[in-house]
C-alpha cells in the first residue's frame, strides 16, 4: 500500500478546512515526505488540545488520539518538547470556538 506524503496529507486537511471556514495554519513545517503531523485544536479561550497519530497494534490501525490537553501554555510546552525530539514533525493549529478539527471525518480518521 502506498502511503501519503506529509505534505499531500497537511496540504489535502488544510482544504477541507478552509472549505468549512475554519481557519487553520502551518505552525511548523517538518519533513515533506515522512514528517510525522501534530495538530493544534485552538479553542480560543486559554484552552487547547494536541492530537497525535497513533497506531494500535492489535487492530492494525491508525486514528487520531490526544497527546496533551489543558491550557495553550501547556500545550505549547508539550510541542516544544515534541519538535526537540523530532525536528521532522509537522505542527497545524487549527482555531475553531466549536472545537471542531474535522479529525474525525472520513478521509481523516
Amino acid at each position: 500500500m502506498t502511503r501519503l506524503t506529509a505534505r499531500f496529507w497537511i496540504d489535502a486537511y488544510l482544504t477541507r478546512l478552509r472549505g468549512l471556514d475554519i481557519p487553520a495554519f502551518i505552525v511548523a513545517r517538518g519533513d515533506d515526505d515522512a514528517g510525522s503531523v501534530l495538530v493544534k485544536l485552538n479553542r480560543l479561550d486559554g484552552q487547547a488540545t494536541i492530537y497525535h497519530r497513533s497506531y494500535n497494534l492489535m487492530e492494525d490501525t491508525r486514528s487520531w488520539s490526544i497527546l496533551e490537553q489543558g491550557s495553550e501554555a501547556e500545550v505549547d510546552a508539550c510541542i516544544h518538547r515534541q519538535r526537540k525530539n523530532d525536528p521532522d514533525v509537522w505542527v497545524i493549529e487549527v482555531e475553531d470556538r466549536q472545537g471542531r478539527h474535522m479529525l474525525d471525518q472520513p478521509g481523516f480518521a
